[in-house]
């Protein structure tokens, strides 16, 4: 799977939030937007925007693909219930991102790595595909031989973000269980993002 290997510091100060959680903040030297600075910024049209929300959830899910996020708006428009609820259910159930938020992980880059590199079981089977979709009852942990890793351990130790409360977590054991499927209230995103406008432009062009 291809992974996002562009400057995050740039996307950062694009959007002037510390979005991907980073312990060094890339706002503190370059507060301001990529780009020149100064010049006046020509209001945004009502399609600029919805693009700028999809950019947005994108990033915070560690820069998925464009083919990712709009496979994902398909499934969620063939299955009953709300499309933007669905959405974020299926992204925040990503499993590189249950890592992240049981905290394994300092950032989702991070996170996708420890997936990508085999430190990760489910349900104790390795899993090191960053997309797979962890379910309710499903138990993310760390391999035994990997528990030691520095990384993870300065990780769980953090206080830069909390384990949110539709998973558990064990820290002592180096595992955590995904409780339920999140609601979209119970997601804390370090940007404000707007769903319905992002199913909106999906919906116009896919």
């Amino acid at each position: 799977m291809a992974r996002y290997t562009g400057c995050k510091n740039r996307i950062a100060r694009r959007f002037g939030v510390n979005i991907f959680g980073r312990a060094r903040n890339p706002l503190i030297h370059k507060a301001n937007p990529p780009g020149v600075h100064g010049a006046r910024r020509r209001k945004k049209s009502d399609f600029g925007l919805q693009l700028e929300e999809k950019q947005k959830l994108k990033a915070v899910y560690g820069m998925i693909s464009e083919k990712q996020l709009v496979g994902y708006y398909k499934k969620a428009l063939k299955l009953p219930g709300t499309t933007a609820q669905l959405l974020a259910e299926m992204l925040e159930c990503r499993l590189d991102n249950v890592v992240y938020r049981l905290k394994f992980g300092s950032t989702i880059f991070a996170a996708q790595q420890l997936v990508s590199h085999g430190h990760i079981l489910v349900n104790g089977k390795k899993v090191d595909r960053r997309s797979f979709v962890v379910k309710p009852g499903m138990v993310v942990s760390i391999k035994e031989n990997s528990q030691k890793m520095k990384s993870i351990n300065e990780s769980l130790e953090s206080s830069l973000h909390s384990v949110p409360e539709y998973l558990s977590q064990e820290k002592e054991k180096y595992s955590g269980q995904l409780l339920t499927h999140p609601e979209v209230e119970q997601i804390s995103w370090p940007i404000e993002i707007n769903l319905a406008e992002i199913c909106d432009f999906l919906a116009h062009t896919t």
